[in-house]
């Protein structure tokens, strides 16, 4: 079976400094990949290196087969990749419909996107018009995630996105992640520090420490031993 997302021996980091080194990992179509690690570990970095943000020093990524390394940021996303990250990267000033518009390419893709996302979030056909800058922390965390539903993409990449969330919220998030593996066969592959969280839902989990992955496996009956490596 072709693998949704393929890293084989991915280096990347910040101008000369090397974040991550010999990555190699897999995400099936229709799985939810857990990568856990303590701060500084290069988490974040692992997603902004495979979106093309950050310059790949050795290895390759591919989508479905085709490799992806060497492409911009919008080439990729155009490909099928869509990206939440952990900063709240919204248009404050602009609504709610404006923010999930610039996700897409024109006015009728936007209500085809509205039916989708509104069935994981429909407090957001009652806020269009409201600033995104207005909404809750929660609000904004689930605004960044059905932008990037909105473009029906084959593969999430999902950065911290319950971090700093009532565990309502959490719940939520969580089973909209879940549909999405089950109902809509997406990847995702998702970065986090919460460990009930992130094992709820996962199949399989890596554990990264210091730029590399020391830990994979199955989610289910885990946690002690994924515990154990971020208590270290």
């Amino acid at each position: 079976m072709t693998q949704a997302l393929a890293l084989a021996g991915l280096s990347s980091g910040y101008d000369e400094a090397v974040v991550l080194r010999d990555i190699t990992l897999t995400v099936a179509p229709g799985e939810i990949l857990a990568v856990l690690g303590k701060n500084g570990m290069g988490k974040s970095t692992l997603l902004k290196s495979i979106m093309g943000f950050l310059p790949k020093l050795a290895g390759s990524v591919a989508l479905e087969g085709q490799d992806i390394t060497r492409l911009p940021p919008p080439r990729i996303a155009r490909m099928g990749i869509a990206y939440v990250p952990q900063e709240k990267a919204l248009f404050q000033d602009l609504t709610v419909a404006e923010n999930l518009r610039l996700a897409l390419p024109g006015r009728a893709r936007l209500e085809v996107a509205l039916d989708h996302v509104a069935r994981s979030f429909p407090f957001l056909r009652d806020r269009l018009a409201q600033r995104a800058g207005t909404l809750s922390g929660g609000e904004q965390k689930m605004l960044l995630m059905a932008r990037a539903l909105s473009v029906d993409a084959r593969v999430l990449l999902v950065d911290e996105i319950s971090e700093g969330l009532q565990p309502s919220v959490i719940t939520r998030l969580a089973g909209v992640l879940a549909q999405q593996r089950s109902a809509a066969g997406r990847a995702i592959l998702l970065i986090e520090q919460n460990l009930g969280f992130a094992l709820e839902i996962a199949d399989r989990y890596a554990v990264l420490d210091r730029g590399e992955i020391v830990d994979t496996g199955p989610a289910a009956g885990a946690a002690a031993r994924i515990a154990h490596h971020l208590s270290v």
